[in-house]
């Protein structure tokens, strides 16, 4: 059963935006559908709760995303997840599955407390960015921006322009900082960034990105050549062929619109997705 970023948030009390910073974060890996829309399964469901309690409990963020994915790796398909409890230990995460209790990044055993007693929010965390000091690269404030993006859209995007004040030739910073203009609306300014990513040399999700927000300016042909583009950076990335299919059939090409759907379908076969 998929679950979409409305049920996942309702399900546990965050705002869509919310979990959509922390999938972006790279704290859960994904599914994605058509349009680039996530696709959770109950795995994700309690893993992103996991996310959120450990966040909250203000765990380096790299050592969240070492501990879940290596859990993720661990976890056998039958475990019963909603039976998992986690639990903060200094800088350790721990997780337990009723019986055993364990360090899924070094293995060793520890005790634990129920999944079910993470709080039901986000706390109201209020970071602010700081101003740059000599020391802080380009590459410092993307990573601050990635990390606050998981509290403040608005801070993140002021550490993405930060970040571009000192390498205006940041692609990531770019594809970031578009992102959250396109979920703002702002889509001219989001167009501009992608663009500009592109600039710097081939970015496949740049291009991917690019081809979305030109669909939604109703520029289908230019969304075309986008997606184009980032096949050209990545052959493999399904989702650009199955957006050419649909936009091919919309612009009368029924042979390109076949050919992109056969390819959707040869990559995502045997993934659910096809």
């Amino acid at each position: 059963m998929w679950y979409s970023t409305r049920d996942v948030a309702r399900l546990l009390g965050l705002s869509e935006s919310q979990v959509r910073s922390y999938v972006r974060a790279g704290l859960i890996e994904v599914e994605r559908g058509p349009r680039n829309a996530y696709r959770f399964t109950f795995q994700d469901l309690v893993l992103l709760r996991a996310a959120r309690g450990l966040v909250q409990a203000r765990v380096p963020h790299l050592r969240v995303l070492r501990a879940l994915r290596r859990l993720k790796a661990q976890l056998p398909p039958d475990r019963n997840l909603a039976a998992l409890r986690i639990r903060v230990d200094g800088d350790d995460v721990i997780v337990s599955d009723g019986d055993t209790a364990w360090n899924p990044v070094s293995g060793q055993l520890h005790l634990e407390f129920e999944v079910s007693e993470l709080n039901a929010g986000i706390a109201p965390l209020h970071a602010s960015v700081r101003p740059a000091a000599p020391a802080i690269t380009a590459d410092d404030w993307f990573e601050r921006g990635v990390e606050l993006e998981l509290i403040s859209a608005e801070d993140a995007v002021t550490a993405y322009e930060r970040a571009l004040e000192l390498d205006p030739r940041h692609a990531d910073a770019h594809v970031n900082l578009g992102r959250l203009l396109h979920e703002a609306r702002r889509l001219a300014q989001a167009e501009l960034h992608y663009r500009a990513a592109l600039a710097t040399g081939p970015h496949a999700t740049a291009a991917y990105n690019l081809g979305i927000v030109l669909e939604d300016r109703q520029r289908p042909k230019e969304a075309v050549s986008a997606y184009l583009r980032a096949l050209d950076a990545d052959p493999r990335m399904a989702d650009a062929h199955y957006n050419l299919s649909r936009l091919y059939e919309q612009l009368g090409d029924e042979a390109a619109a076949v050919r992109h759907l056969r390819a959707y379908r040869s990559l995502t076969q045997g993934t659910g997705r096809a």
